[in-house]
């Protein structure tokens, strides 16, 4: 004799599918990575990201106006600095009139609602491509927290809504909120890069912004891959020294620990899903291997369901015009 309960009636057709739905996609979910040059008239795509661009501030404008009207409200800024900027304490980052700040200037002033957060991290800006000043072949933590501190202030003064720390120095969150608190700044939050994994997914980012480490790697300040328990105690410390918002970083293989996270914090948790994730999805579509629209979906459904309240993606416009 069958069971009274037959669990495949809730998925007779796409109308009950739909309505039993746990997890559900909008353009509130996501945050937009903005890639942003010197220069005028400039949209290059990355080779390493097909159907993703620098943009230079004229044109940015158009590309944040258009997130607008498809319903994405929120970018995460990102700024490629020509070499001859570069050193190794960062000098370019606090320019008030920098690129960064500029391009923070450049949303507001075309899309005031847009909710603007930015990167914060040295390697942009170093002449070694790291996170933090170099010492002796060292990544000095401290000096370097310092130096965000800085650049966080200058970001808010531009306009920013958020900074967002990417860096994975210790104590940096503190050291930011402070200084945020000291120039009267209360009301700019923090997304914190809590637990950000030395990864080998990174690496188109890393083409896109030319910012990849002169020497060694990132492993001596981003977690090792192999750790879970670590991730809860980094996102918790952030927490306490003031973040609003924390992030697991990146998306795809790390979604046991976005949800051992989820189930111990009460604040918004962002889920970034990287580069190198967009960029195989993007190979294998082009190859006719995948799907390229349904594994999108299934990838972005599965980074909310573990968890996520906010997903930073490359995908964003794709997944928005195919629900819409």
């Amino acid at each position: 004799m069958y069971p009274i309960r037959r669990n495949r009636r809730l998925r007779t057709n796409s109308a009950i599918r739909s309505l039993v739905r746990e997890t559900i996609i909008s353009p509130n979910d996501f945050l937009v990575p903005l890639f942003v040059v010197e220069g005028q008239g400039v949209k290059e795509e990355i080779l390493s990201m097909p159907g993703y661009y620098r943009y230079s501030l004229d044109l940015l404008q158009n590309e944040v106006k258009s997130l607008w009207n498809m319903g994405l409200k929120s970018v995460l800024l990102f700024v490629k600095v020509p070499d001859s900027l570069k050193d190794n304490k960062g000098t370019e980052a606090l320019n008030a009139n920098g690129l960064m700040q500029r391009a923070i200037k450049t949303v507001k002033n075309c899309c005031p609602d847009m909710l603007v957060m930015t990167d914060v991290a040295l390697d942009p800006y170093s002449s070694y491509g790291h996170d933090g000043i170099v010492v002796d072949g060292q990544i000095v933590n401290d000096e370097t927290a310092e130096v965000l501190a800085e650049m966080s202030v200058s970001h808010a003064t531009a306009g920013a809504d958020f900074v967002a720390p990417s860096d994975m120095m210790d104590g940096r969150v503190l050291t930011i909120r402070e200084a945020l608190e000291d120039e009267g700044f209360e009301h700019t939050g923090i997304m914190s890069y809590s637990a950000k994994y030395a990864s080998a997914f990174y690496g188109p980012f890393r083409d896109a912004l030319d910012s990849a480490p002169g020497f060694g790697d990132k492993k001596t300040y981003q977690m090792d891959p192999a750790n879970r328990f670590e991730a809860i105690k980094e996102t918790e410390m952030d927490i306490d020294e003031g973040a609003d918002i924390v992030m697991v970083k990146p998306g795809l293989c790390y979604l046991d620990i976005v949800r051992e996270i989820k189930n111990e914090i009460e604040v918004p948790l962002a889920v970034y899903q990287v580069s190198g994730e967009y960029a195989m999805l993007k190979a294998a579509a082009e190859k006719g291997w995948l799907d390229h629209d349904a594994v999108m979906m299934e990838q972005i459904t599965a980074i909310k369901r573990a968890g996520a309240n906010l997903i930073a993606s490359y995908f964003a416009k794709d997944v928005v015009k195919l629900i819409s």
